[in-house]
């Protein structure tokens, strides 16, 4: 098993993506949705993104935008993948010409394998909980039992994720990667760099061969 990947969603400051990034999060994801608590401006994630050292992935994440907003926000700010999370087409995704990956929000009954089968141009899905009306970021995990165990994209695991729970997930499901918000925060939009730390060394220790933070 290669290593886990870390991505620290809702990053609304300099000193938070940069405790992420030395913490060793592989990409940090910024929120363009404005129902959200950790929703960013323009300018915000751009200056966010000007400190930030080489090597680290930035990514957008929209819901249900319109195009105009969209094409605003990516004329604005130089992301490197986009996250879509509200009811986006596989060809309103990929009409972007850019990296994307799709969110799938997870509940009983749902046939995985061929929700993600119809985002053939995803460079991954994201799995998070499902929770009527709301559209991630809810802080509550699914049954990971649902996952079938092979998908056709990679998975980034999402949804209620933990420094307490993510080793249990990483060794449970084997994802590509995992992807946490409130997991690793001490208020809505603001993290907790300890739990940014402990989170990521838990990861790490859960995938072999990686070392953990210092």
């Amino acid at each position: 098993m290669s290593a886990v990947r870390s991505k620290i969603c809702g990053i609304t400051c300099i000193e938070d993506a940069l405790a992420a990034v030395e913490a060793g999060a592989d990409a940090i994801g910024f929120v363009f949705y404005a129902k959200s608590p950790r929703a960013v401006s323009v300018q915000q994630a751009r200056a966010i993104i000007r400190a930030l050292p080489p090597f680290v992935t930035t990514v957008g994440l929209f819901v249900n935008a319109s195009r105009c907003e969209l094409g605003e926000i990516l004329d604005a700010v130089p992301l490197d993948l986009l996250q879509f999370h509200g009811d986006e087409s596989a060809e309103e995704c990929e009409g972007w010409h850019r990296p994307y990956i799709k969110a799938l929000r997870v509940k009983a009954g749902d046939d995985i394998a061929a929700a993600v089968d119809a985002y053939p141009s995803a460079s991954g899905v994201l799995l998070d909980t499902y929770v009527e009306g709301v559209p991630g970021g809810t802080g509550e995990a699914f049954d990971w039992s649902l996952i079938p165990q092979r998908l056709s994209k990679p998975l980034i695991l999402a949804g209620g994720l933990t420094p307490e729970n993510v080793a249990a997930a990483v060794a449970r499901v084997k994802p590509y990667a995992v992807d946490v918000s409130g997991g690793v925060e001490a208020s809505k939009g603001i993290k907790d760099h300890a739990k940014i730390r402990a989170f990521i060394d838990a990861v790490r220790s859960s995938s072999p061969g990686a070392p953990t933070s210092m």
